[in-house]
């Protein structure tokens, strides 16, 4: 159920695309009946959802959720010829994927899509909070991975089902899961491809929390108010990425680098206004736009 004021923006097939007056964005997963399974539509509506995100700066946090029962019971497997969406009559290189990433033949043809969906969100510039309110597995548990935090209801269920299927962990997250949950028990996961409760997820620290099924989408957009309310949008992109990127450089120095652009142009901008708010005791307001990062910005696509 949306808020109460929010605006919907969907145009979508696949999702709902929803505003509230908070700037939180409620992205819905919408094919209930198919148990929100995932296709190469939804694919595309979620790459085209992100990257709208980040361009729309009435949006401050992103709330990702399923409508119906599931959250995504993985690939929809009842579509016709390969259902992972892929050229089979093609042979492709690892220098294809080198030189010939975004070639048509090669993004659609050949680039995993759950994989493409995770880029998307690595690149938000804006909070995201998976609300993962029943079934996740296959690419269902591998989509929440970037996101920042999940929250389960209750009667979720999350599974790294791939090897039941003969096929490997997609959508980025051997990059993702083990940074997650540590090497070990991720490859425990993939290995034995068990169904897990809520509880198991959040005791192996998928999970930040496990909410009643009525209550979780609630917690989840208070959580993201938590995230953007008097806080910097290009602060908040910019921490954000730093993160993600910095912790996998392979010297501190190189995150020194970005540090020192990040904190110089941020401390002649919303820094300002932030440190005269805390000196006068009152809430910040500061005037910044995601969509409109500083010059140093070095993740531009």
């Amino acid at each position: 159920m949306l808020p109460v004021g929010a605006r919907e923006l969907s145009g979508y097939e696949t999702l709902d695309y929803a505003v509230d007056a908070d700037g939180i964005l409620t992205l819905t997963l919408d094919r209930p009946e198919q148990l929100n399974a995932f296709t190469v539509t939804m694919a595309e509506e979620l790459v085209d959802a992100y990257d709208r995100a980040s361009a729309d700066d009435t949006v401050a946090a992103v709330v990702v959720t399923g409508r119906g029962r599931a959250f995504c019971a993985g690939m929809d497997l009842t579509v016709g010829g390969n259902v992972f969406g892929l050229d089979e009559s093609l042979e492709p290189t690892m220098a294809d994927l080198q030189d010939r990433l975004d070639d048509p033949e090669i993004l659609h043809g050949v680039r995993d899509t759950g994989g493409r969906v995770a880029l998307a969100t690595y690149r938000c510039r804006k909070p995201v909070i998976g609300a993962i309110n029943g079934a996740a597995v296959g690419i269902g548990a591998t989509m929440t991975l970037p996101m920042d935090v999940r929250l389960a209801s209750d009667r979720a269920r999350i599974g790294f089902i791939f090897g039941r299927l003969g096929i490997v962990p997609e959508a980025t997250s051997t990059w993702f899961l083990p940074r997650i949950v540590g090497i070990s028990r991720a490859l425990e996961w993939v290995y034995t491809a068990d169904i897990l409760s809520a509880q198991e997820a959040h005791e192996g620290g998928l999970v930040r929390s496990v909410h009643p099924e009525d209550g979780l989408l609630e917690a989840a957009r208070d959580l993201a108010r938590r995230f953007s309310r008097h806080r910097s949008p290009v602060a908040t992109a910019l921490a954000r990425q730093m993160m993600y990127r910095n912790s996998a450089q392979p010297h501190p120095l190189e995150a020194h680098r970005v540090d020192s652009l990040a904190m110089f142009y941020t401390s002649i901008g919303d820094g300002k206004e932030g440190v005269a708010a805390f000196l006068e005791k009152r809430d910040p307001g500061f005037t910044s736009r995601a969509s409109g990062m500083p010059p140093f910005y070095p993740w531009q696509d």
